[in-house]
């Protein structure tokens, strides 16, 4: 569904992104994962073209998204659902309205349609009696499963999570588990989860993969990155700092 070849990219001096390679299997749910700072939300927005490389190739669906204009673009979006860090939900809006936006922005179904849409997908996210409250009314948790019923709204092929249990307690970071894996599951879309929670990933991904010095420096089953020998990975998944020697 996704796959990133020789993806180069750097702000100012910095290298972000060295000749990194990946390949994202449809319909399935992969996870990468690395430490703060090294570069996982740059990798994921170069999936959906929100940062182009300076090199290398992003093919989505077949296509090569690098080389396409603006209008372009916009029709390969489509295919795309973005959980934001934060959510990124509108605060003069009601959930409603909120989840209701890309419906109003890229249809034309009437509004009974649209809110018939809306309390589908809020249902799906246990957030049906929210439908009136604005987001300062909400949780954290309550916010990102929202923003994860906006994301779903136009049904997309893909679905992207930029670290989705951050700042939120144990027992929320286990319910957006549930609800990634459930949310899958029902829409047999692709999901690429951005994570440096090792525990949640363990939990929901069908495929890893590691982001290191700017490289995937490992991928496979949870069950193949529990037996690596890779220093790297093992040093991450036991929490030891001598992983912390770029970022």
């Amino acid at each position: 569904m996704i796959r990133l070849s020789n993806i180069c990219k750097s702000f100012n001096d910095q290298v972000v992104l060295d000749q990194l390679n990946l390949t994202v299997e449809p319909e399935k749910i992969t996870v990468i994962i690395g430490q703060s700072g090294c570069g996982k939300s740059v990798l994921l927005k170069h999936m959906i073209a929100l940062i182009r490389p300076d090199s290398g190739q992003v093919i989505v669906d077949g296509e090569d998204i690098t080389s396409l204009d603006e209008k372009g673009l916009n029709q390969t979006r489509k295919k795309f659902g973005m959980l934001f860090q934060d959510a990124a939900l509108f605060d003069s809006m009601t959930v409603g309205d909120n989840v209701a936006f890309p419906l109003r922005e890229h249809t034309r179904l009437s509004e009974k349609d649209i809110e018939e849409v809306v309390f589908e997908k809020l249902k799906l996210v246990g957030l049906t009696e929210s439908f009136h409250k604005m987001p300062s009314e909400l949780s954290g948790g309550m916010r990102k499963r929202v923003g994860l019923a906006r994301a779903i709204a136009l049904d997309p092929k893909i679905i992207l999570f930029d670290e989705p249990t951050t700042g939120l307690d144990p027992i929320m970071k286990d319910a957006i588990d549930g609800l990634i894996m459930k949310t899958q599951e029902l829409t047999q879309a692709t999901c690429v989860v951005i994570s440096h929670d090792i525990d949640s990933a363990f939990k929901i991904a069908n495929k890893l993969a590691m982001l290191s010095d700017g490289r995937i420096v490992e991928s496979g089953t949870p069950e193949e990155f529990q037996a690596s020998k890779n220093p790297v990975v093992v040093n991450f998944i036991k929490g030891h700092a001598e992983t912390n020697n770029q970022n």
